[in-house]
């Protein structure tokens, strides 16, 4: 029986690549680090779209963890995680939104020069990650939702810069509220594709 499961995909273990698990590891750090940082400056700014871009970081941070945990491990159980971290982008997805509707109507104009500079260190930090899992993009469903955060995250510090000369321009919140939605929907996007993918692993494995 142990003989027959071994030799079925879903419980085949993969070789491991080094460089893979190096990259995440260099990931991991990162994010734990900007999450800190961009925690501190969106309190400091008003910012809704530094807070749900220090959100973010966290749940990155927590998704490299468990993309570490689970290397080597057989398919079915790295499409399960898949699917839980996709469960993760689409409930930080629907906080940000949530959030972004309700200062709307409460909120008042952050701080632009905390959210442009904060952006920037953001956006060089992304950048560096994203460069590194690019060659990993095109993996399981499991590397495909690191190289998805990796991605959606470059793409919302460039947004949130946007957003800090949308603020200092107008004088009001709602760039930074624009662009707080804009993350929302990305993240909740990103989702909807790894877990695609995931499921189609999934029964894959139990065919």
């Amino acid at each position: 029986m142990s003989a027959s499961c071994c030799s079925n995909s879903a419980c085949s273990k993969p070789p491991v690549d080094p460089r893979y698990r190096k990259v995440l590891w260099v990931a991991l750090t990162l994010n734990a680090i900007m999450f800190a940082v961009e925690l501190a400056a969106s309190w400091q700014s008003g910012s809704v779209s530094l807070l749900a871009d220090s959100i973010d970081f966290f749940g990155d941070a927590g998704n490299y963890a468990i993309s570490l945990a689970v290397l080597g491990m057989a398919m079915a159980a790295r499409s399960k995680a898949a699917v839980f971290k996709a469960a993760c982008m689409g409930a930080f997805g629907v906080f940000v939104l949530t959030k972004a509707a309700w200062n709307l109507h409460t909120g008042a104009p952050p701080e632009a020069a905390t959210m442009g500079i904060v952006g920037f260190v953001a956006l060089a930090v992304n950048g560096t990650v994203a460069a590194l899992l690019y060659r990993f993009r095109t993996g399981d469903a499991n590397m495909r939702s690191v190289w998805i955060c990796s991605r959606n995250d470059a793409l919302g510090n460039i947004a949130v810069m946007l957003a800090a000369l949308g603020v200092l321009g107008t004088g009001n919140a709602w760039p930074d509220l624009l662009v707080a939605g804009v993350m929302g929907v990305l993240a909740l996007s990103g989702s909807w594709s790894v877990l695609k993918q995931a499921r189609v692993e999934l029964r894959s494995n139990l065919a």
